[in-house]
């Protein structure tokens, strides 16, 4: 049942994970009431669409040929898994509806309020376990339990998450956004922003999947490999704990950087800047892995979570032990890459972080191709390819970072030496045609009396013209000089 419900839930995340991406939408772009009605439209069709494909995959040839014929698993397994994936047909709609008010909530610095939301949805899910354990769909129906109590804990999420919104902010917001906040947005620059993100979302929902199969591939379908799936299936919601948080920290540049119009009508009662949010996640890294450390490289700590939390035996325990501490090195590569993605989100340019994510597969595929021969075998493969997934992904987008980075740089280069050109033009150009134009007149007046005097000399010479008859012509000159060069013409 673990693996059935394991299969099903990576598979629901990377065909419909991507639509809870909208929640950047919600924090980039939803100014007004009507940019909001725009998301929720969008979410409406995603979901609708997600209902039918989740369907399709549980009736149709194509979900046994995916579940059953690619993971190599058998007949009770495969159909199980298919079952699951249809009850779960309607968890993507209600989960981006939540991811996009939790955006809107974050642009406002409604932190607090999401946070409640999220440990909300985790009490929750607590909570209808324990009560559903002690029901008849233990003995009917258990794969029931586990999806009710995900349906549970989305729908306290997504009631708390929405009531908020209409408490705290549905009533601020204008109608439609002004021209201060560059216009309503529209649903091609919602989707053209959102794109990228998505395909990242996808690679990185995908990247289970593929251990997966991979997994259970390399173990040739036995029983080991049904363990195998299982012990990641028991391990990733565990080892996910320490570091997952720090994929919310490329929330914390569109929410405070000034440069984004649609900051400026939202109030702060201190400024962050661009070093504040360096040190802030440089803490939260450093925070992460001490967790990761304490958790999972102390003894007997990580096997008590497993048995207390996820209910398995000491024995399955201790086999995903080595697996929980190669996820201790997972907050590095997180760190790099939410805090590189939140500042493109800011300027958004999204679309540069795509090729991260066909890198992010390249790599995860290569170590599961490789590995193996190296004596890698199980869960340990899967975590060891995921981690290697996660630094090639993490490399690629600082590097994306640092060409925009650069282009942004000479940009602001060109715009100050455009400024500076057109200062000059201006004003220190003015000045200087001025001076042009005194010394231009003053060269030619030098020169004029340079011309009249020796004219005079010479008539001096031969017709005796007297000084002052010579400096009467000169003041007679400049007068002509005065009134225009056809005057000073005809005066010579």
């Amino acid at each position: 049942m673990l693996a059935s419900y394991g299969l099903a839930y990576s598979l629901m995340k990377f065909f419909t994970g991507p639509m809870s991406d909208f929640k950047n939408v919600g924090l980039v772009f939803v100014n007004s009431k009507r940019d909001r009605t725009k998301a929720v439209l969008c979410m409406v069709v995603a979901g609708a669409i997600a209902a039918i494909f989740h369907t399709l995959i549980a009736y149709s040839d194509l979900g046994y040929y995916i579940i059953n014929k690619l993971h190599h698993v058998d007949e009770s397994v495969g159909s199980k898994t298919r079952r699951a994936f249809l009850y779960l047909a309607a968890f993507p709609f209600m989960d981006a509806m939540a991811w996009t008010h939790a955006g809107i909530l974050l642009k406002h610095k409604y932190s607090f309020l999401v946070g409640c939301a999220s440990i909300s949805d985790v009490i929750a899910q607590v909570v209808f376990v324990a009560i559903l354990l002690h029901s008849h769909l233990e003995c009917r129906e258990p794969l029931l339990i586990p999806i009710l109590s995900l349906y549970m804990g989305a729908l306290v999420r997504c009631a708390t998450l929405c009531l908020g919104y209409y408490r705290n902010i549905h009533d601020i917001i204008p109608d439609r956004s002004g021209p201060e906040l560059g216009g309503d947005a529209t649903i091609r620059k919602m989707l053209s922003f959102w794109w990228p993100l998505a395909l990242i979302l996808a690679t990185q929902r995908i990247s289970r999947p593929i251990v997966n199969l991979f997994v259970s591939r390399d173990l040739g379908g036995s029983s080991a490999a049904t363990e195998a799936v299982a012990i990641l299936t028991a391990t990733y919601p565990v080892g996910h704990m320490p570091y997952g948080w720090l994929t919310e920290i490329r929330a914390v540049y569109p929410a405070f950087d000034k440069n984004n119009p649609s900051n400026k009508l939202v109030s702060t009662s201190s400024t962050v800047t661009a070093a504040h949010i360096k040190k802030f996640t440089f803490v939260c890294m450093a925070l992460s892995l001490t967790l990761c450390f304490v958790m999972f490289w102390t003894p007997n700590v990580s096997e008590k979570i497993l048995i207390d939390i996820i209910g398995v035996d000491f024995a399955f325990a201790e086999l995903c032990v080595v697996p929980l501490r190669i996820f201790s090195f997972f907050p590095v590569p997180v760190t790099v890459r939410a805090h590189f993605t939140g500042w493109l989100m800011t300027l958004k340019k999204t679309f540069v972080l795509a090729p991260s994510s066909v890198l992010r597969i390249i790599v995860l595929i290569t170590s599961l191709v490789v590995l193996p021969y190296l004596g890698v075998h199980g869960a340990t493969l899967g975590v060891g390819s995921l981690l290697a997934g996660f630094v090639g992904e993490s490399t690629m987008v600082a590097i994306a970072a640092c060409y925009v980075y650069r282009k942004q740089k000479k940009k602001t280069e060109n715009e100050s030496a455009v400024e500076g050109e057109d200062s000059a033009i201006h004003h220190p150009v003015a000045t200087t045609a001025q001076q042009a134009t005194r010394f231009t007149l003053f060269l030619g007046i030098s020169l004029e009396i340079r011309q009249v005097k020796l004219g005079f000399l010479r008539s001096a010479v031969q017709n005796e013209v007297t000084p002052v008859a010579f400096h009467r012509g000169v003041i007679t000159c400049l007068l002509h000089m005065c009134r225009g060069p056809a005057h000073t013409g005809r005066s010579r």
